[in-house]
């Protein structure tokens, strides 16, 4: 288990990180959100033993983060970090041999993630030869090239197409169930939906909202309301509690903002003909983030 606990970072008089408190499990996947300069990466430095905090600890399996460690510690950063001169091959037994893995057990391990990945014919191409997405593969793969018991994500999916991201995510999900401890971290809302069942959102490096994401959806007032059929935008808007009306190519997406007036919508919309769906649902991680952004912006 990674815990971090009532950890604070200065930098000088400049607060990063303010009081922050999280655990992580064996298998689980934990998503850690923010704007840019929320202190996100200040933490996850901390973690890997890279600053020490200013005040709180943070233990893997209950022991101090330190090199004794490392060795079992994947990160893949927003940056590329890839000495682009390098060939596939090179830049893995580099990566590796920091790991303590021997060149046979790193050679056997990248011939088996190139294939799974589909770039086998790249492995003694130089990094700069490669298309963005094939160099961030590279970069997932010398992250993970250790089989870490605990693995940072920061934007993994930058730079892939949706099919490479499924390929991404199947290994992530094979990582999370082989008991690997995984944080991931992205702008992208519908990735982190993909995968974290429990998240921290911090602000100026303090929680704003945490826990489980099926609580959070829940405890959110506001929801929406998705509806199929002949009906004008303007009948629903006049009813109290409806905070906006969205027509898209396919429904029409209601905004409430509480639960209780679902049935209002209902009544309304049950009088029209050809109405093919009437669905409420959670609202998005998306639509939750940037309520809460701006509610901290607004204090």
């Amino acid at each position: 288990m990674l815990k971090v606990e009532h950890v604070t970072k200065y930098y000088g008089d400049f607060l990063a990180v303010d009081d922050l408190s999280f655990t992580v499990k064996k298998g689980e996947i934990f998503g850690l959100l923010g704007v840019n300069g929320a202190g996100k990466t200040t933490t996850f430095r901390m973690i890997m033993g890279l600053l020490e905090p200013t005040k709180g600890t943070i233990t893997l399996d209950g022991k101090p983060i330190d090199y004794t460690v490392t060795d079992t510690i994947g990160f893949l950063t927003e940056e590329r970090s890839l000495l682009t001169k390098m060939t596939v091959k090179e830049q893995c037994l580099f990566y590796g041999n920091l790991k303590g893995m021997s060149d046979k057990e790193i050679e056997e391990r990248l011939d088996a993630l190139l294939e799974k990945f589909g770039i086998t014919a790249y492995k003694d191409k130089k990094i700069k030869e490669l298309s963005k997405g094939n160099q961030q593969k590279i970069q997932f793969i010398t992250a993970i090239l250790n089989r870490p018991r605990l693995l940072i994500l920061d934007e993994p999916f930058s730079g892939l197409d949706p099919f490479n991201v499924e390929l991404f995510k199947a290994e992530i999900l094979e990582m999370s169930k082989a008991g690997s401890i995984i944080i991931f971290s992205s702008h992208r809302m519908e990735h982190v939906e993909l995968f974290c069942k429990k998240l921290a959102i911090i602000m100026q490096g303090k929680p704003v909202l945490e826990g489980y994401l099926s609580d959070i959806k829940e405890q959110y007032r506001k929801k929406n309301i998705l509806i199929k059929g002949d009906i004008a935008s303007t009948d629903l808007e006049k009813i109290k509690g409806v905070l906006s009306v969205e027509n898209t190519a396919e429904e029409m997406i209601v905004k409430i903002d509480d639960i209780a007036v679902a049935p209002a919508v209902f009544k309304v919309v049950s009088k029209h003909k050809n109405i093919t769906k009437f669905a409420v649902e959670e609202p998005s991680l998306n639509e939750i983030f940037v309520a809460k952004v701006g509610e901290s912006y607004e204090k």
